[in-house]
């Protein structure tokens, strides 16, 4: 089964045409057989926007896989995890600690990501660091759990034991 996928990236200067997406379209270049990209966006960084656009991509359009790109860090303008935070029904913290344990041996930044990772009805969100280096390795790390975990969202009742 081919999961549909939607990545918003979260930019003030980007959502203006002031600056080029990198991020979008190096993580629609990492994503595997398993998943057709649908939908790529833009938009500034502003809760309501972020969470609406979520929203709309899920409860409308059923897209399978949300991710977003930028947002997740320390300035005042980095909101997605609250965005995503007030959407979510259930949070998958293993994905974000796996994305951030993994960014930390490759740099002591890795740590600052606030991204976090949910379920929203059938579909999961996965909040990524906004460079194009550090989105594509996030992905990487959790791309082999994404299928598996859709499966379960979606309701495969099968035992979960290794092949």
């Amino acid at each position: 089964m081919k999961y549909t996928v939607a990545i918003i990236t979260i930019s003030d200067k980007g959502s203006k045409g002031e600056r080029e997406d990198r991020s979008g379209p190096a993580i629609k270049n990492i994503l595997t057989a398993d998943f057709e990209v649908n939908q790529m966006t833009i938009v500034p960084d502003q809760v309501d926007i972020i969470s609406n656009t979520i929203k709309k991509l899920i409860d409308e359009l059923h897209i399978d896989l949300i991710i977003t790109t930028g947002g997740t860090g320390l300035s005042k303008r980095d909101v997605t995890p609250e965005a995503t935070k007030s959407i979510i029904e259930k949070e998958l913290p293993g994905f974000a600690e796996a994305m951030r344990m993994e960014s930390y041996k490759i740099t002591p930044h890795g740590i600052i990501s606030r991204g976090i990772c949910g379920i929203r009805k059938e579909s999961i969100i996965i909040n990524l660091p906004g460079s194009p280096k550090a989105a594509s390795e996030c992905l990487t790390f959790i791309l082999g759990a994404l299928p598996h975990a859709l499966s379960k969202l979606k309701g495969d009742l099968s035992d979960c034991e290794q092949p």
